[in-house]
């Protein structure tokens, strides 16, 4: 998950011509590679790991609206174990597939209930599919969620 240390990384910022702005860490063929964070037109901030000059790694979005995730991303997309919060304060830890919520998680609604039945089990393309225990997968979503903050508050 964790990126190579690159010893040949530059730092450094960017404006691009659309309003995005990156600060962090760029390789020798000039992409976004390394730690970094890229604001958008909207406000929107993602801290986290680049590969290739897209977010991948661990990491921290943050939406204009509030709404966050935290977890693992891979070429852009949230993906892996991870939480993400709307900003209305309802929350999903568990596992994402390519930007959906996709496999083992839980859905804690903004008065911190899960729901009647419980809404724990198996998403599939962001609905909910069928209930079943996942508990692995909802301490992973969140030791990652942890361990993405972590990194975005130490750079």
């Amino acid at each position: 998950m964790a990126l190579a240390e690159n010893k040949d990384a530059v730092y450094g910022s960017y404006k691009y011509s659309d309003g995005s702005e990156y600060i962090g860490e760029w390789d020798q063929n000039g992409q976004r590679h390394g730690v970094g964070q890229l604001t958008t037109p909207d406000g929107s901030v993602y801290s986290g790991q680049f590969k290739l000059g897209l977010c991948s790694g661990l990491g921290v979005l943050v939406f204009s609206d509030g709404a966050r995730y935290e977890g693992t991303f891979s070429e852009g997309w949230f993906h892996g174990p991870g939480a993400f919060w709307r900003s209305d304060g309802m929350r999903y830890e568990g596992e994402f597939r390519g930007g959906r919520i996709w496999g083992q998680g839980l859905v804690t609604f903004s008065d911190e209930s899960n729901g009647f039945p419980r809404h724990e089990g198996y998403f599939q393309d962001c609905r909910f599919m069928r209930r079943a225990k996942c508990g692995d997968a909802i301490q992973r979503a969140q030791k990652v969620a942890l361990m993405a903050r972590a990194l975005c508050d130490e750079h």
